[in-house]
């Protein structure tokens, strides 16, 4: 894609980011992403977090950020959130803005990405898989408070 931009994320593509999330994941959990990524913006932690336009339209986001003595690690980073207008998906957009993610962390000396998946999102698997993520040493607990 000629006229793709990968740039870093501002608060002012909060209502983008909302739609994308909206148009892919059909609930009507709220997400104040405007809060989020201003709260984001004032303690640096999104520095790894990025947009992507094409023509001048947000057409995708990923949000990560720095993990310090988390998992047992030293240093690492967690990708949170992925997302591509559906309209837009299966064009490159998502690896764009992972290998502009990958270059940042290698500049920051971070070497563990970690995520996590549902078992059953196997386009989303796949997407990592071609990125060559891969099973980790950790496995996902989880538990609901009612």
């Amino acid at each position: 894609m000629d006229n793709l931009l990968v740039r870093s994320l501002r608060i002012e593509d909060s209502k983008d980011i909302d739609r994308i999330y909206h148009s892919i994941v059909k609930n009507s959990e709220t997400i104040d992403f405007s809060r989020l990524l201003e709260e984001q913006t004032l303690t640096g932690t999104w520095a790894s977090s990025f947009a992507a336009e094409l023509n001048g339209k947000v057409v995708g986001f990923i949000l990560s950020y720095i993990l310090s003595g988390g998992f047992g690690i030293e240093k690492g980073a967690w990708i949170a959130l992925i997302c591509v207008d559906p309209r837009f998906m299966g064009k490159g957009i998502g690896k764009a803005m992972t290998k502009k993610m990958f270059e940042y962390y290698n500049e920051q000396g971070i070497n563990n990405i970690y995520t996590s998946v549902r078992w059953d999102s196997t386009d989303l698997l796949s997407f990592f898989k071609s990125l060559s993520f891969d099973r980790s040493n950790f496995i996902n607990l989880s538990k609901v408070l009612k």
